[in-house]
C-alpha cells in the first residue's frame, strides 16, 4: 500500500476498541465447535516453529496457538523473552531475538518459521531481515508492519511502557525497511474489525512472495480465532522452497476468508 495513503489512516473507532474484549472471547469459546475443522487442516512436518507475542504480553497469550501447532505436528517454540516491551526485551539491536533463533536453530539444524502477533509481527519480519538464512517464512497477525505507527490505540502506551520514542533517531530507516517485502515468504493475517491497530497498516506490499489474508474478528483474539488457527496452519505446511498465495476457492473459503486485496 503506498505511502501517501497508509500515512494518513487514522486508528480503529472506540466502538471497536471498547468491544475488543467481548469479541475477543467469543472467539476463544468458538474453539470447541471448530474442533473438528482445525484437527483437518493440513499437518505438519516438524520443522521448528518462533511465536512472538505481541506487545505487553508474554508467551502465556500464545500458549494455545503453540498448542496447536504442536497437535498439527510442528516444533512451536515460545520466545523466552519474557513480557514483549520492545527493545526492553530484544535489545536495542534485537540481539537477544536473534540469540533465540540461533539458539533453535543450533537444537534443530533447521530453518524456522516466525509466527508474530502484533508487535511480535513487526520484530519476526527485521528478524527475517537480520538472518533470512535461517528463517523459513513469517506469518503476522495484526501486525502494523507498514505505515504510520500512530495509526494504533496503542502507540501512547507503547512510548510509556518500552521507552521507546516514535521520534527516536533510526525510527525513520526502520519505517523505511518496513516498507519493503521481507527477504522470505511472508503472509499477513489481518481484520478490518481491528480495534487496536488500523488494519490498511497490516498488509504486506505486494510482491510474488507475499500474500494477505482477512480474517474477520478481534485484535486480541486473533491468536484464538479458528479461522486465523486454520490459516496459519496452511501456511505453515507449505514445503520448504514451494510457498504459494493462500487458496481462496470454493464457497466456504471464499466466505470465511474475504479478498486479500492483492491481485491473486
Amino acid at each position: 500500500m503506498p505511502n501517501n495513503q497508509t500515512d494518513r489512516v487514522a486508528p480503529p473507532s472506540l466502538f471497536l476498541a471498547l468491544t475488543e474484549p467481548m469479541r475477543a472471547l467469543m472467539e476463544l469459546g468458538s474453539i470447541p465447535m471448530a474442533a473438528p475443522i482445525l484437527a483437518s487442516a493440513p499437518r505438519g512436518d516438524g520443522h521448528p516453529v518462533l511465536v512472538l507475542p505481541g506487545f505487553i504480553t508474554t508467551d502465556r497469550s500464545t500458549s494455545l496457538l503453540r498448542r496447536f501447532l504442536t497437535r498439527m505436528g510442528y516444533d512451536a517454540h515460545s520466545w523466552n523473552l519474557g513480557r514483549n516491551l520492545g527493545p526492553k526485551a530484544i535489545g536495542l539491536e534485537g540481539e537477544h531475538l536473534i540469540a533465540r533463533l540461533d539458539e533453535i536453530h543450533a537444537l534443530t539444524g533447521q530453518r524456522t518459521s516466525l509466527v508474530g502477533w502484533s508487535l511480535g509481527g513487526m520484530m519476526a519480519r527485521q528478524l527475517s531481515r537480520r538472518r533470512p538464512d535461517l528463517v523459513r517464512q513469517v506469518i503476522t497477525l495484526g501486525s502494523p508492519i507498514v505505515g504510520d505507527p500512530r495509526a494504533t490505540n496503542a502507540w501512547r502506551a507503547y512510548q510509556r511502557f518500552t521507552g521507546h520514542r516514535l521520534d527516536d533517531p533510526g525510527v525513520d530507516e526502520q519505517l523505511r525497511e518496513s516498507e519493503l517485502p521481507p527477504p522470505v515468504p511472508s503472509t499477513a493475517i489481518f481484520s478490518k474489525e481491528d480495534g487496536v491497530v488500523a488494519w490498511q497498516n497490516c498488509i504486506e506490499p505486494e510482491d510474488a512472495f507475499t500474500d494477505n489474508i482477512r480474517v474477520y474478528g478481534s485484535h486480541c483474539g486473533l491468536g484464538v480465532n479458528p479461522v486465523v488457527l486454520y490459516a496459519v496452519a496452511d501456511r505453515l505446511a507449505q514445503e520448504d522452497g514451494s510457498w504459494k498465495p493462500f487458496d481462496r476457492t470454493g464457497l466456504m473459503r471464499q466466505c470465511v476468508y474475504p479478498s486479500s486485496g492483492h491481485s491473486h
